[in-house]
């Protein structure tokens, strides 16, 4: 249905291109000019729509800078969220706000890593409020690649290796008849480019795409499970002790191919499965949904993502007698030394 309506839609693709270019062309000759703030900004993101893997980038970012005692907080729209406006998530302590406020991706990082972290969907006026309520130094943009209003000293690009390697495929037209939200030559804006192979092999870049990532720093990234943890008690479990289980997988992530495909090389059984849309908001029918396909196909437990997990929680009592599990990922690049030094060295310039 999805592809059908993007075929329908796709005389629109040559009319998105044109404003996509003359946006840029604005920005880039300061017709549009970009707002600075009273803080360094990082800004995190991609060329497509989908998980290219910018939550982890964001996380392992904050790490980086936490680290080296540089105080950072994350500003992000809130996709996908029940509220509008400017919304403060965590101060670095407390959490004001659920998830169906803020979004499933910022509270997954508000609540792990205890940072502060604020949505809102003018970026420049949210930047400005978050700093009226935190301490921070530097804001890291979740999601900022083409939110170009807010002055930014440093682009990080993060690129799907598998959408990398579907040359001339409908994926790698511009939206509404592909996924991609801007064209490649748009690369030249970024500083940092990050290419994520997931849990995939290693790819070349190919030859028709190697032209922009000539003279940029580009940095491969790839996906290792940490292990399951219990979504009621947050106890953790190695994945070998889910081995030939028989579980009800649940994922309602933008391309589940890279946790399936994590479940299955490490022998789990991934035959019974409910896939939902990207951001699903999970209702009282499609909790009952799981627990009728739990006990149907006899399942040990409900195996889900962190991002799922988070809005799971809000069915405790419906799900209370289902043993329900997250797999936690944590992104790690190849190069890690360097990479972390070239976000310093913007970072702590006067």
């Amino acid at each position: 249905m999805l592809k059908l309506t993007r075929i329908i839609l796709s005389p629109f693709t040559l009319l998105y291109g044109l404003v996509v270019k003359l946006r840029n062309f604005f920005f880039d000759k300061e017709i549009f000019k970009a707002k600075e703030v009273p803080a360094k900004v990082i800004s995190i993101g991609n060329l497509t729509v989908g998980g290219s893997g910018k939550t982890p980038t964001t996380d392992l970012v904050t790490e980086i800078l936490t680290k080296n005692q540089i105080r950072a907080g994350v500003l992000s729209r809130g996709y996908k969220r029940k509220s509008k406006g400017y919304r403060l998530v965590c101060d670095g302590e407390n959490i004001f706000t659920s998830v169906e406020e803020a979004g499933d991706e910022i509270m997954m990082i508000a609540m792990e890593k205890k940072i502060p972290a604020a949505v809102a969907e003018r970026r420049v006026e949210g930047a400005i409020k978050f700093l009226n309520d935190v301490n921070i130094d530097v804001i890291v943009l979740d999601d900022g690649f083409q939110h170009r209003w807010i002055k930014r000293d440093l682009d990080i690009l993060v690129i799907d290796q598998r959408f990398l390697q579907k040359v001339n495929q409908r994926e790698q037209y511009l939206l509404p008849f592909g996924d991609m939200r801007e064209p490649f030559s748009s690369i030249e804006r970024a500083d940092i480019i990050l290419i994520n192979r997931k849990f995939n092999s290693s790819e070349p870049i190919p030859p028709k795409f190697q032209k922009y990532f000539n003279g940029k720093k580009v940095f491969f990234a790839e996906y290792k499970p940490v292990g399951f943890y219990d979504v009621k008690n947050n106890q953790h479990f190695p994945i070998k002790e889910f081995e030939g289980q028989k579980s009800l997988v649940v994922c309602g992530i933008a391309r589940p191919y890279s946790f399936l495909s994590i479940l299955e090389n490490n022998s789990i059984d991934i035959g019974n499965k409910l896939l939902f849309k990207d951001h699903k908001d999970y209702n009282l029918k499609e909790v009952q949904l799981i627990r009728k396909k739990f006990y149907d196909t006899n399942s040990h437990s409900v195996l889900t993502t962190e991002k799922d997990a988070i809005k799971l929680t809000n069915f405790a009592i419906e799900l209370d007698d289902i043993d329900i599990y997250y797999l936690k990922i944590k992104m790690f690049v190849k190069n890690a030394d360097e990479f972390e030094k070239s976000i310093l060295e913007i970072i702590n310039k006067s």
